[in-house]
């Protein structure tokens, strides 16, 4: 895994346990070399972005319980895959993001700016 430590370079903060989220299912946007899908920017979910993540084809609000998963919904956080997130920038559809629960590992993805531009908690 990577270090625990968040964009902005301080200590990585929890993204959600209520719904239980990120790749490792412990809460936090860690990554590393077994997560291919670079699970770590945290994003606070809304109807919308969740409707455009539908349309993608990154259904992340239908339940799939053989998979123990309730499904988003707007209002949650979850730790979201880096590709995704730039697809949804450059689509104009990004959802806000937690950066201070966002990995450093999303600055190989995109610069600071942009998640700076996101972030809900600065």
């Amino acid at each position: 895994m990577y270090e625990p430590i968040n964009a902005l370079g301080s200590p990585l903060e929890p993204c959600s346990i209520d719904p239980l989220t990120g790749f490792y299912r412990d809460g936090s946007c860690q990554t590393g070399k077994n997560n291919p899908g670079v699970h770590a920017v945290c994003i606070y979910a809304t109807q919308d972005f969740l409707d455009y993540s539908k349309a993608v084809g990154n259904d992340l609000s239908t339940p799939m319980p053989q998979y123990n998963f309730a499904g988003v919904k707007a209002g949650e956080s979850w730790c979201l895959s880096g590709p995704r997130f730039v697809q949804a920038v450059k689509d104009g559809k990004a959802p806000g993001i937690f950066i201070h629960s966002t990995h450093q590992a999303m600055l190989q993805l995109i610069d600071m700016e942009t998640l700076k531009k996101y972030a809900l908690d600065l």
